[in-house]
């Protein structure tokens, strides 16, 4: 039963120090504001227009 206790205790002083780090960052680690561009394909904006088939000259 020491075992099994002292594993537990163990589980649980890592949970409480994961815990304590996640708190931390979203407390004191304010996100920059930046601006981002993203270039996009000209096919995505403008996609080609659709080739229409030719059909050939029936023959009689």
């Amino acid at each position: 039963m020491p075992t099994l206790f002292r594993f537990l205790l163990m589980c649980a002083g890592i949970a409480g120090i994961v815990y304590g780090t996640l708190y931390a960052l979203a407390v004191f680690v304010e996100p920059r504001e930046r601006d981002i561009t993203v270039r996009l394909p000209s096919e995505r904006v403008n996609p080609p227009a659709p080739v229409k088939p030719t059909s050939a000259p029936a023959t009689p």
